[in-house]
């Protein structure tokens, strides 16, 4: 925590989910991190500070990166395939990943790197006027800002734009029921599946990430997929990752799609090589064969790990090289067009001829 920091009146927005203590600290109540707080200390994430006698969202209506995305670059493979997302972020993350892929963001201790201001209906607005299918959380985490992630969800919904929270999963049960009763869908970094791994390289716990799956799974009508980063030496034995798949199988169920990425040298991690192709073709066959239905490989060119096969006869429904879908055989209720089995997901009709492809496109959504 960082103590003495001083807050202008638009970083005064007011935070939810903190008590007082006896001692006079304020203790936050979004994340299982549990800071607390001074005067004028911020939280681990940074954003969330004390200010007089109660806690503020510092990054309230400030931030960055925003741009179209392709919707598989989430990674979400069965969530409307094919659509553009408007992507953007703020500053700080609730975790503190020595591996982290976006530490410019996730680490930042500068706020001048989020200063695009835009309120929440803006946001909605640009989404709708950009051809947007959904408006994704991304970059660093949401949860830290989810007092800000909630009012864009509430306006999107306005707007029929649908919102996607990509997330560390980090987050207590009270803000999490209000947060996703908001969300659409949500894939969620499940970093490891061992609480070794979680307390050395990323100073949290890994028990609270799993609850937040199972609650996904079995309380909220969001479409949910995971990632995991393989990390060489660090998470990607045969051993966990055979234990990672059971537990998805038997806790969460065979319908949701497993995602295994490619790690690349970064932030605190450069002594250690980029991941294998190998060694994700090696995960994703251990999925199926512990019965994950769907299992991908991500940041590396493989045909075979970024395809959709049916889960009844067998053949390819969704053919990808990167995140450009090049055959996409799903009916518009998500079945396969040869046996009538049902994909899971979320799917309405596609047209080859409008599909977002691997474009990324800057946006500056500003103003109300």
């Amino acid at each position: 925590m960082t103590a003495r920091a001083e807050f202008g009146p638009e970083e005064r927005h007011a935070a939810r989910w903190w008590h007082r203590l006896e001692d006079g600290r304020i203790q936050c109540d979004l994340c299982p991190r549990d800071c607390r707080l001074h005067e004028g200390q911020r939280g681990a994430c940074f954003v969330r500070a004390r200010t007089g006698d109660a806690m503020v969202l510092t990054t309230y209506g400030r931030s960055a990166g925003f741009c179209l995305d392709p919707i598989e670059k989430k990674p979400l493979n069965h969530f409307y395939p094919g659509t553009p997302v408007l992507s953007f972020g703020t500053a700080g993350c609730n975790l503190a990943c020595r591996f982290c892929q976006n530490w410019d963001l996730s680490k930042s201790r500068d706020m001048d790197r989020t200063m695009d201001r835009a309120t929440p209906r803006a946001i909605a607005r640009a989404a709708r006027e950009a051809g947007a299918r959904s408006v994704a959380f991304t970059y660093n985490d949401p949860v830290i800002f989810a007092e800000y992630a909630m009012d864009v969800a509430d306006a999107c919904r306005a707007e029929g734009v649908a919102t996607v929270a990509v997330t560390n999963g980090y987050m207590h049960a009270a803000p999490r029921r209000e947060f996703y009763a908001r969300m659409d869908a949500a894939n969620v970094d499940l970093k490891a599946f061992t609480e070794g791994f979680y307390a050395k390289l990323t100073a949290s716990r890994l028990a609270p990430v799993l609850d937040t799956l199972a609650y996904l799974a079995h309380e909220t009508r969001v479409w949910l997929e995971i990632t995991t980063l393989l990390i060489p030496g660090q998470n990607d034995s045969d051993a966990e990752i055979e234990a990672e798949c059971r537990w998805i199988r038997r806790e969460l169920g065979a319908d949701v799609p497993v995602h295994f990425t490619a790690f690349h040298p970064d932030y605190r991690m450069e002594d250690l090589p980029p991941t294998p192709a190998s060694t994700l073709s090696r995960a994703r066959r251990i999925a199926l064969a512990e019965g994950i239905r769907y299992a991908y490989t991500g940041n590396v060119h493989d045909a075979a790990g970024g395809a959709t096969a049916c889960p009844g006869c067998g053949g390819v429904l969704v053919r990808r090289d990167w995140h450009r879908i090049e055959e996409y055989r799903l009916t518009p209720e998500g079945r396969c067009p040869d046996c009538g089995t049902a994909v899971a997901g979320r799917f309405e009709a596609f047209d080859p001829r409008r599909q977002f492809g691997r474009r990324r496109i800057p946006l500056s959504p500003a103003g109300g």
